[in-house]
């Protein structure tokens, strides 16, 4: 499939700054107008992003994936985990399915504002709120097995 002007100039503003920012892009997608990627930094961190024909943010995701069974800790800690989120100026998802129960953060940045610096603000305060989450997530300290953890 062809990709359209708006597209291809989008994908490769964005890959430029990721890569000026020590981020690689890999497991890259393009499919009905949208593309996605995983991001991963020198230092081993590991997020997605997606940039939609239709919309004017590029978004980054990152995914923190649990047992059903680990129910109520979670309900114990949501309070502090959407605190973390508006502190960070992030936004979550959350989906509960008999298989496992998963909270996503968000981030987003305007095309129009989106260059060297704002991706590397955002970026920081994205790996803030992970870095915030996953202290308040950790399981080990709390069971003395397993751990929180997250992926693209």
């Amino acid at each position: 499939m062809k990709k359209p002007k708006l597209m291809r100039e989008r994908i490769r503003r964005v890959s430029v700054l990721f890569k000026e920012l020590g981020y690689e892009l890999q497991d890259n997608e393009y499919f009905d107008d949208t593309f996605t990627a995983g991001i991963l930094s020198d230092d081993g961190f590991q997020a997605g992003m997606f940039i939609d024909k239709e919309s004017k943010f590029l978004e980054l995701a990152f995914t923190f994936s649990f047992s059903p069974s680990l129910s109520e800790f979670i309900k114990e800690r949501i309070e502090e985990m959407l605190h973390i989120a508006y502190e960070f100026g992030c936004y979550i998802s959350i989906q509960n399915s008999s298989r496992e129960i998963s909270f996503s953060l968000f981030s987003k940045i305007y095309y129009v504002g989106l260059n060297y610096l704002t991706l590397r603000e955002t970026l920081k305060d994205f790996r803030g709120a992970i870095d915030a989450l996953q202290e308040i997530l950790e399981i080990q300290k709390e069971f003395g097995k397993g751990a929180s953890h997250g992926d693209s």
